[in-house]
């Protein structure tokens, strides 16, 4: 069983619909017990930053993510909230990776909004995937080039857009709104 964790922001129903597409049973939880239960968990994210660590410390989630041992990734938001902070909101967030989530400069428009593709890819999510491929991106704040980067992309500068670190994994881009690559994508996840 698939477990998408179930929080203050969107984009859990789309990421349902992706995993089912892929053939995979998929429950969307909040429940502690499904959560470390499940085989893998999906932590989505359209929202700010503040409010849904809030929402993750008001409702003890923040405590169980740390004691997910199974493949854990999270998309977008997700994967800027397993960060240890972010300038969006001033926000001290899960700290699963020692890097820090800052606000794009306005050289270009802001957000980043569209398809662009990798500059870097490396480990198991990308098995098959070409550089050449684009994703699909809709954000205002990135996360830093690090030693956890599997994944760059340059937009206004060069950003991390996959990360790895033990059992967890995160992703910029929307892979339930990639298309084709974004779908392989996540099945290289689910197969994990």
């Amino acid at each position: 069983m698939i477990a998408i964790l179930k929080y203050n922001t969107g984009n859990s129903t789309s990421v349902k619909n992706s995993v089912e597409r892929l053939g995979y049973e998929c429950i969307i939880t909040d429940n502690e017990t499904e959560l470390l239960k499940a085989d893998k968990v999906i932590f989505p994210g359209v929202g700010e930053a503040k409010s849904a660590m809030k929402h993750l410390i008001d409702n003890g989630l923040d405590k169980v993510i740390l004691k997910i041992k199974k493949p854990f990734l999270g998309i977008c938001l997700g994967m800027q909230l397993m960060c240890e902070s972010t300038e969006e909101g001033n926000t001290k967030c899960l700290g699963i990776f020692n890097t820090k989530v800052k606000l794009f400069p306005s050289t270009k428009p802001v957000p980043h909004v569209g398809w662009n593709n990798f500059t870097t890819i490396n480990g198991l999510l990308f098995k098959d995937i070409a550089l050449n491929n684009d994703v699909y991106f809709v954000h205002s704040y990135y996360v830093e080039l690090n030693p956890y980067s599997i994944a760059e992309c340059d937009y206004i500068l060069p950003f991390c857009v996959a990360i790895n670190y033990k059992n967890y994994y995160g992703t910029q881009f929307h892979p339930e709104k990639s298309s084709e690559i974004g779908q392989s994508i996540l099945k290289n996840f689910l197969k994990l």
